[in-house]
């Protein structure tokens, strides 16, 4: 069982910036490849970004890639998602999510990972 908590979301205008974090707590984390996914409003859940168990490959959406980054310190059982030059359509609830058992690579759909977190908003305002 693995446990994940978001923060660092928040009201930014847009062209700003923001960092989420999401701890971990239960199972070794390092085995775990790690994902981020926001959920607007009247919208399925998308696939954001995500992480190799190593943190030696990463993944992006092409409406985030360039402008986001995901790391992980698996000393301390985080993740995280740099966001910058944000735009009102970045708007969403953002989870983080645990994917098991992945030796390469990593999931990019949510059926993929096994655990969530709660979220966290993010709204950019125009």
């Amino acid at each position: 069982q693995v446990q994940l908590v978001e923060s660092g979301g928040g009201l930014v205008q847009a062209g700003g910036s923001l960092t989420l974090s999401c701890a971990a707590s239960g199972r070794t984390f390092s085995s775990y490849t790690m994902g981020w996914f926001r959920q607007a409003p009247g919208k399925e859940r998308e696939f954001v970004a995500a992480i190799t168990w190593s943190g030696g490959a990463t993944y992006y959406s092409d409406s985030v890639k360039g402008r986001f980054t995901i790391s992980r310190d698996n000393a301390k059982n985080t993740v995280y998602l740099q966001m910058n030059s944000l735009k009102p359509e970045d708007t969403a609830v953002y989870y983080c999510a645990a994917e098991f058992g992945r030796t390469a690579g990593a999931g990019t759909t949510k059926s993929e990972y096994d655990y969530w977190g709660q979220g966290t908003q993010v709204t950019v305002s125009s």
